[in-house]
């Protein structure tokens, strides 16, 4: 398994521009074979940073589902909104292998 991990840098001021954003991929990202944990918005601190953390089985699973992502229309479509609003004023992404935990043994 490998998780995307994704910091953003948005504008302050359109913090319910981007939050339309977020709830829109979640469904995308599931619907095409992800698990999506969430978007992580502004609360105490930093008004200006926000987090998202999806999951796929694989790079190669993720890869695929960026190549059907750029012939989706709904996808395309939420990207052609964020082009519009500019919330988003620049994104950090980064892959990382989730540890879920050990067996406990002798149980």
């Amino acid at each position: 398994m490998i998780t995307c991990h994704l910091k953003y840098i948005i504008d302050p001021y359109k913090i319910a521009e981007f939050e339309e954003y977020s709830r829109l991929w979640i469904d995308k990202v599931n619907r095409m074979g992800g698990t999506h944990h969430g978007y992580f918005l502004p609360g105490e601190g930093a008004s200006n940073i926000a987090y998202a953390l999806f999951s796929f089985p694989s790079l190669a699973a993720y890869e695929d589902y960026r190549h059907r992502l750029a012939a989706d229309p709904e996808c395309t479509a939420i990207l052609d909104m964020e082009a519009r609003n500019r919330s988003i004023i620049s994104y950090e992404r980064n892959f990382m292998r989730p540890v879920l935990g050990a067996p406990v043994l002798g149980v």
